[in-house]
C-alpha cells in the first residue's frame, strides 16, 4: 500500500517541465508570506478600529485595483512578454506591503492597498502565461495545479504564522509580506535570468490573436466565475471575522483554519488532478465543485460552535475548489492562443478580481443590514445558481464541439 502510493504521486509529478517547476519555487516563496489579505479585515475591525463597512470598502478597494492591475498585466504581457513583469510586480508589492503597514489614516490606507494590489495583480496574467509557456497540452493542467499546489503550500505556512505573529503584533504581518515578495523578485532572476527566455523565443506565431472580447462562450464564463468566486472569497474576508465575532474562535484558531484550506490542497490536489484530467469535461469539474462550494456554506448556519465545525466547512469549501480552479485555468487556456494568451488570462484574473470587490463590499452590508445567517444563505444560493450556469455552458460547448 504504502509503496504504491509513493507511486502515484510520483507518477502525477512526472513530465513537467523544469522551469515549471522554477515558477512553482518561485510562488512558494513568495506565498510563504502570504498572511495580510486574510488577517487585513481583522486588522481593520479590531487593530485600527474601523467599521465593518470601512473595513468592507477597504478589501473591495484592493479588488478594484485588481482589476486594473490585471488589465494592464495583460496588455504589458501580450506586448512585451511575461519576464520583466514578473519581476517587476513583485518589487514594487513587496515595497507597497511595507508600505501600507505604516498607514493608519482611513483615507491614505484606502489609496496604498488600490496601488498595491494594482502591483501584485498585474503579476497574474505575467505568471500565467509563462506557466502555458513551459507546458505542453499534455500536461497545461497539472502545470496549473502545480503551481496552485506552491501558493497553498505557502498559503498553508503563511496563515499558520500569520496567526501566530498576529497574536503577538499585527505590523510583523506587512513586514514579512513584504519581504518575501522582495526575495521572489530575485529569486526568479536568479533561477530563470532573462537571457534564457530570450534564447527560447521562437519566429512569430501566426496565429489569430482575437480577442477575448468577441468570444461569448468565453464572457459567459467570466460571468459565471465572478458568481462563484464571489462566493469563493468570502473563506477569506467575511469568514474569519465571523469565526472570531459569532463563534468565538481566536486568532491562531483561525489561522489554522485558514492553513487547512493550503495542507489538504498540497496534499490531495495534485493526485486528483491526475486521476481525473481528461476523463471529462473541465466544466463538469466545475459544476460539481460550485455544488460542494454552497452545500458548506448553508453548514454555517447549521453546524454546532465547535473547532470540528471549521473544519468541515473549510474541508468542503477546499473540495469545491480543488474540483473548479485548476479546471476553470485548463478552460481559458483552451480558449487561447500564444497570441492572445495575455489577453484571456487579464480577463480571467479580472473577474477574481472584481469578485474582490463584490465579495466584502456585499458580504459587509449583509452582515451590517441581516447578520452572519443571511449572508451564507445567500452564498448557498448564489453557488448553486451559478452551477446551474457552469452546466448550461457544459451542454453548450458539447454540442458545438
Amino acid at each position: 500500500m504504502f509503496t504504491s502510493t509513493i507511486q502515484l504521486y510520483k507518477t502525477a509529478y512526472t513530465g513537467l517541465s523544469k522551469n515549471s517547476w522554477y515558477l512553482s519555487i518561485v510562488m512558494l516563496i513568495n506565498r510563504s508570506g502570504t498572511m495580510v489579505i486574510p488577517f487585513m479585515t481583522i486588522y481593520c475591525t479590531q487593530q485600527l478600529h474601523y467599521t465593518i463597512t470601512q473595513a468592507g470598502t477597504i478589501m473591495a478597494l484592493f479588488g478594484l485595483g485588481s482589476i486594473a492591475g490585471a488589465f494592464i498585466g495583460g496588455k504589458i504581457t501580450d506586448k512585451l512578454g511575461f519576464y520583466q513583469l514578473q519581476v517587476g510586480a513583485l518589487m514594487s508589492g513587496g515595497i507597497m506591503f511595507i508600505v501600507i503597514g505604516l498607514l493608519t489614516h482611513f483615507i491614505a490606507l484606502c489609496i496604498g492597498t488600490f496601488v498595491l494590489s494594482i502591483c501584485n495583480e498585474s503579476f497574474r496574467p505575467a505568471n500565467s502565461t509563462a506557466i502555458a509557456h513551459y507546458s505542453t497540452p499534455e500536461n497545461q493542467t497539472r502545470s496549473y495545479a502545480l503551481n496552485r499546489l506552491a501558493i497553498n503550500l505557502g498559503w498553508s505556512f503563511g496563515g499558520a504564522l500569520g496567526g501566530f505573529l498576529a497574536s503577538f503584533n499585527y505590523h510583523l504581518l506587512f513586514w514579512v509580506d513584504g519581504c518575501t515578495n522582495i526575495f521572489a523578485a530575485f529569486l526568479l532572476l536568479w533561477l530563470l535570468p532573462y537571457k534564457s527566455i530570450v534564447a527560447e523565443k521562437k519566429s512569430k506565431n501566426t496565429q489569430d490573436g482575437t480577442s477575448p472580447y468577441r468570444d461569448r462562450i468565453y464572457l459567459a464564463f467570466i460571468g459565471l466565475v465572478i458568481l462563484f468566486a464571489s462566493c469563493f472569497f468570502q473563506l477569506f474576508t467575511m469568514e474569519p471575522v465571523f469565526f472570531k465575532t459569532q463563534w468565538g474562535f481566536n486568532e491562531r484558531l483561525i489561522g489554522m483554519l485558514m492553513a487547512l484550506n493550503g495542507i489538504i490542497i498540497a496534499f490531495f490536489e495534485m493526485i486528483i488532478i491526475h486521476k481525473i484530467d481528461g476523463k471529462k469535461h473541465p466544466l463538469f469539474y466545475i459544476v460539481m465543485g460550485t455544488l460542494i462550494s454552497g452545500g458548506a456554506y448553508i453548514l454555517l448556519n447549521l453546524l454546532p460552535v465547535l473547532p470540528v465545525s471549521g473544519v468541515i466547512v473549510v474541508t468542503m469549501i477546499t473540495i469545491g475548489e480543488i474540483l473548479c480552479l485548476p479546471f476553470m485555468n485548463s478552460f481559458w487556456i483552451s480558449r487561447s492562443n500564444a497570441q492572445n494568451r495575455g489577453a484571456y488570462a487579464a480577463l480571467y484574473t479580472m473577474a477574481w478580481s472584481t469578485a474582490q470587490i463584490l465579495a466584502p463590499t456585499l458580504g459587509s452590508q449583509v452582515i451590517y443590514l441581516k447578520g452572519f445567517g443571511l449572508l451564507w444563505t445567500i452564498m448557498a444560493v448564489v453557488c448553486l445558481l451559478s452551477g446551474g450556469g457552469f452546466y448550461m455552458l457544459y451542454k453548450t460547448v458539447k454540442v458545438r464541439a
